[in-house]
């Protein structure tokens, strides 16, 4: 069983940072007037891609104890100048100095999250069971972003509601270079669909971007399309596979069947005042 050390948590974390990263500066080309931005800092990124937007934080900072306040300050003033609150993501592998200038400062936990991981064998392909019945399984294409934001709006807000201009909003996430995609299509339409992001420099497999038409759930596709993905980042040379999730998720169920676990549960923090 693989220890969860500093090292290899860090390593963990770039599967929330770099997507973003990724879907942040595609925005700065799709969509401009959003301003969009992305600057490193103490080993990690501060990211911002829009105001209201569920992208955009402060991800992979100061674990190496680089963090220091005229740091802190630079990262305030980056979300200040987008009008933003400040938000960063902090884990119990986070260099503790950090954790505590957070605390002195004001910030407040308004997420918390499980990072669930699982190390990646070469047999992972031959373990792949067959699609579902009636279900054909194939890789994805960055063209077919916007029917993946589709089917994901229609999996999260079943009985509509989403917010205005969601399904547009996470379009770009299916686009970077270096994602995994592939879909489930029952009678030639697509039903199902899950994303990932290859960031060979981590050898990490990013899982993400997963969703079920409501009405085709309970047939075991999202575990197909979790395993597809496995296989395809094990034969580009990844170590291991990353799900971050709310506990309590179908997600983190499925996740568990095919052998991950908690690695730690990680919390947002933003600045109360």
């Amino acid at each position: 069983m693989d220890f969860v050390d500093q090292a290899l948590a860090r390593r963990l974390e770039s599967a929330e940072e770099m997507p973003q990263v990724h879907y942040s500066r595609l925005y700065q080309k799709l969509k401009p007037e959003i301003g969009a931005a992305v600057e490193p800092i103490c080993g990690g990124h501060m990211i911002f891609a829009g105001l209201n937007s569920p992208i955009g934080r402060t991800v992979g900072m100061g674990f190496d104890g680089s963090a220091t306040a005229a740091e802190l300050d630079r990262m305030e003033q980056f979300y200040r100048s987008h009008a933003a609150p400040s938000q960063i993501d902090v884990c119990p592998l986070t260099d503790p100095s950090l954790s505590e200038m957070l605390k002195q400062r004001g910030y407040v936990m308004v997420e918390l999250n499980n990072v669930l991981f699982r190390r990646l064998h070469p047999n992972d392909g031959e373990q792949n069971q067959p699609a579902p019945a009636g279900v054909t399984i194939r890789q994805g294409q960055a063209n077919e972003a916007a029917a993946f934001s589709t089917i994901v709006v229609r999996s999260f807000f079943p009985e509509g509601g989403e917010p205005e201009g969601f399904a547009e909003m996470i379009a770009p996430i299916y686009q970077a270079d270096g994602a995994v995609l592939y879909v489930a299509e029952i009678d030639g339409a697509t039903v199902a669909c899950g994303a990932g992001l290859i960031i060979p420099e981590r050898r990490i497999l990013a899982l993400f971007g997963a969703g079920t038409l409501p009405e085709f759930r309970r047939r075991g596709m999202q575990t197909a399309l979790l395993r597809r993905r496995m296989e395809a980042a094990q034969k580009a040379g990844c170590e291991y596979a990353v799900i971050i999730t709310q506990g309590g998720t179908t997600s983190m169920r499925n996740a568990e069947r095919l052998g991950f676990r908690v690695a730690y549960s990680k919390a947002t923090l933003m600045k109360s005042t």
